[in-house]
Parts: structure tokens; C-alpha cells; sequence
């Protein structure tokens, strides 16, 4: 089904702005050769424009390329504006993300780091 990720192992959030005219080639362009990363591996790719109020998704879904676009009619994404890079969420992030929410709650039990005893 299209727009189906229950599949995508992983989700990558492109920080900055995004160019929202660019299309499967372009965004495909932007993944590979700015961020050295595999477009077609089991993941989705997240983009938002200078506006903050659009967003695109890009995924390969095993034979063929699948772009969603959601475009809000009021609000904004909490979308991280530093330099231009890629940022893994976990599926958390992305229900926060969605809701309107920043991806960086402070209060947010973050998952324990792995500890030498």
C-alpha cells in the first residue's frame, strides 16, 4: 500500500531547508550526493521547506520510489534549521515530529547508554 512504513527500518530527518520543487530525481540527488547515503536501502527520507509548513517524504519501496507530500493548513514542523545534515529519529521522534511537536523534548526519558562496569 502506498504510504505504508510500517517496513522502513529506518527514518532520516534532513536538516535546513529543502528545495519543496524537487522531485524523486532531486531529492534522490540530494541523499546521495550531499549525505553520501544509499536512496534505495530501507529507509525514508524527510524534507521541509523554507516555509516550514510542507514536508516530503521519499522511500523506496522495493520496486519503485514512493514520495508523500503533507502539507499543513495551520501550523508549522518543529524542524531542526542547523547546517544542512542527516539526523536518524526514532519512530517517537517521527509521532512528535508529526504531531507538531519538537523532535528534542527535554523531559523525555531518553533510552539508557550502553555502560562499562
Amino acid at each position: 500500500m502506498i504510504g505504508d512504513l510500517s517496513r522502513v527500518q529506518k527514518i532520516y530527518l534532513v536538516t535546513g531547508r529543502t528545495d519543496m520543487r524537487k522531485s524523486f530525481d532531486g531529492l534522490m540527488a540530494v541523499i546521495r550526493d550531499n549525505f553520501q547515503m544509499d536512496p534505495f536501502s530501507n529507509a525514508v527520507f524527510l524534507f521541509c521547506g523554507r516555509k516550514k509548513n510542507t514536508m516530503k517524504a521519499l522511500y523506496f519501496d522495493r520496486d519503485g520510489f514512493v514520495l508523500l507530500q503533507k502539507r499543513l493548513d495551520n501550523g508549522k514542523f518543529q524542524w531542526p534549521r542547523n547546517a544542512s545534515e542527516v539526523r536518524p529519529l526514532t519512530r517517537q521522534e517521527f509521532r512528535w515530529l508529526m504531531e507538531g511537536l519538537s523532535i528534542d523534548q527535554p523531559k523525555a526519558i531518553q533510552p539508557a547508554k550502553d555502560r562499562d562496569y
